[in-house]
């Protein structure tokens, strides 16, 4: 999937979940890969666990992880809300010096990140009392262990976050 359509699944899955969060107030999506866990001033985040495919750019290796992280920072600036993501990557271990790849997320997986993130968005920028159940990701079969050292989460120290 090209990058544009990925960024357009993800824009119009969250503006389906975001458009009943408050009248009258927009919320808008963007992909910053330079976001980490340390929020600037007046930001949130949230930090979610989800399951994706990756495919190597070297040798054209695809597999399965279901330990793969998303950051959202958000924002409620008057009646406009900005959250900001970056999905981490991984990278190919039997290439050496492969790049990292983004992670193909299934669509399903996008709309329940995105569902748990609407609810957190209610929670930590408009101080609602929701209930805090989550919907869980689907995972997928997955016959090797985690790789840490392939993993930019596990190399930045999120994954054990």
């Amino acid at each position: 999937m090209a990058e544009s359509d990925l960024i357009g699944t993800w824009t119009r899955i969250f503006q389906n979940e975001a458009r009943g969060i408050r009248r009258g107030h927009s919320w808008h999506l963007e992909f910053d890969y330079s976001i980490d866990t340390e929020c600037l001033y007046d930001w949130k985040d949230y930090i979610r666990n989800t399951s994706a495919r990756f495919r190597c750019t070297e040798c054209g290796r695809s597999w399965p992880s279901n330990q793969v992280k998303v950051i959202f920072h958000m924002r409620l600036s008057g009646t406009t809300g900005t959250v900001k993501i970056r999905p981490y990557r991984q990278n190919c271990k039997i290439c050496s010096d492969a790049p990292m790849v983004n992670p193909n997320i299934e669509e399903n997986n996008i709309k329940i990140l995105m569902e748990n993130l609407v609810k957190k968005i209610r929670i930590k920028c408009y101080h609602e009392k929701i209930g805090q159940k989550r919907r869980y990701f689907e995972r997928y079969d997955v016959e090797s262990p985690h790789e840490p050292s392939h993993c930019e989460g596990c190399i930045r120290g999120i994954c054990n976050k």
